[in-house]
């Protein structure tokens, strides 16, 4: 029997499905009308946090074990107000490798921000950034693969969609960026962005891909990276904004993403989902296996969606944009994403370079400014690591 006969004997879970897709995005926030579900208000910080609270939650009680066994070991890696001196702060790059200490230690990070992170998927490069003066932890980054569809980049570029298809490998998208506490309330994050641009970033980048050849298509990389690119989900973002090196980098706004996306079904909802199109014998509800790229579960939502009589765009257009911003790697970057050049003119700056620029105009002067990094306590960071509410805001 096929998956069409079987979707029309489930009527009854179907209803049920509709049901609880309603009350769930009622409960986020969410308001009903006839084109869909939109969000009331003005969408201020703190309501983004909110709405990814039941999400942040759900990914919270999914590591707690894991959040249990480890903190102990990973503890000494956080930084307490006490032990944080602005003026003997000597940033350093730690690149994560799969297994290692660093690597269960950017997964347990990863868990404080407001926003749930994703996994990232293609080619990846994580790294942490540490305080030289204590071994704790500054923050972090993550480069992967960048979207295939992102309208404010392409515009801003100005791809066609061949341009982009041929050229996307020199582009790198930055999928967690930010600082910890105490760090964080010194302006750190705008350091961490900052040396996501360095050379040793680069160089990484040039040592692990170019030369590889992609597992699906085995075209061998010959790509130099040129541009990233990322989204900041908490409107306009205070950390790359007036973010620029002298003689170097510089972030730039894009615009915003049209608020499409699957954030608002996640977990148990999704899971219900699938499970409806594994009942009915839909091909979509095992077909998560390499090579199928990142929007393997938009597909399945959308199908099951379909199946259970919705409009899967109602759903999936959440309307909570996301401001994009770019930064250019190379002077050159336009032309050679364009196809018009070749070899790139790197304009990247070394991490010592930057971490010193940084500090002397945002840090610095923050410490001077505001003295509350003195009382930060690292229980604060096993306290949100348990707790799973809406996000820490320190």
């Amino acid at each position: 029997m096929g998956f069409q006969q079987n979707a029309r004997r489930s009527s009854q879970s179907a209803a049920s499905l509709r049901r609880s897709i309603h009350a769930h995005l009622v409960a986020l926030g969410f308001t009903k009308n006839g084109h869909g579900y939109f969000v009331d208000g003005e969408l201020s910080k703190q309501k983004v946090r909110d709405l990814h609270a039941v999400h942040r939650h759900e990914i919270v009680a999914h590591h707690r074990d894991f959040v249990e066994a480890e903190w102990s070991d990973l503890a000494h890696w956080f930084s307490t107000g006490k032990q944080l001196n602005p003026e003997a702060i000597d940033p350093e790059l730690v690149e994560v490798r799969a297994g290692s200490e660093e690597s269960r230690l950017f997964r347990l990070a990863s868990l404080l921000w407001s926003v749930p992170v994703s996994q990232g998927f293609g080619r990846r490069l994580r790294f942490l950034v540490r305080d030289r003066q204590n071994g704790c932890l500054v923050g972090m980054f993550a480069l992967g693969d960048p979207v295939f569809n992102l309208t404010a980049r392409d515009s801003w570029i100005g791809w066609t969609h061949q341009d982009r298809s041929d050229r996307l490998v020199h582009v790198m998208d930055a999928y967690v960026v930010g600082a910890l506490p105490p760090y964080s309330l010194l302006i750190g994050g705008k350091l961490v962005a900052a040396l996501m641009t360095s050379k040793e970033v680069k160089a990484a980048y040039e040592r692990k891909y170019l030369g590889s050849r992609a597992v699906i298509s085995e075209v061998e990389n010959r790509a130099r990276l040129v541009l990233l690119t990322t989204t900041s989900a908490l409107g306009r973002s205070s950390m790359y904004n007036r973010l620029s090196l002298p003689g170097g980098v510089k972030f730039q706004h894009l615009g915003s993403t049209r608020g499409f996306g699957h954030f608002h079904l996640s977990g148990s909802i999704f899971e219900s989902l699938r499970t409806h199109l594994e009942d009915i014998g839909h091909p979509y509800a095992s077909g998560h296996r390499f090579g199928m790229g990142p929007n393997w579960k938009i597909r399945v939502i959308r199908a099951a969606l379909e199946s259970i009589g919705v409009d899967g765009n109602s759903i999936l257009k959440h309307t909570i944009p996301r401001e994009v911003y770019a930064v250019p790697l190379a002077t050159n970057w336009k032309n050679v994403l364009l196809g018009a050049h070749v070899n790139t003119r790197s304009c990247v700056q070394p991490a010592s370079e930057i971490a010193n620029f940084c500090l002397q105009r945002w840090v610095l002067p923050r410490a001077e400014r505001d003295k509350r990094y003195k009382r930060f306590a690292r229980r604060r960071i096993i306290d949100a690591l348990r707790d799973g509410g809406p996000g820490p805001t320190w």
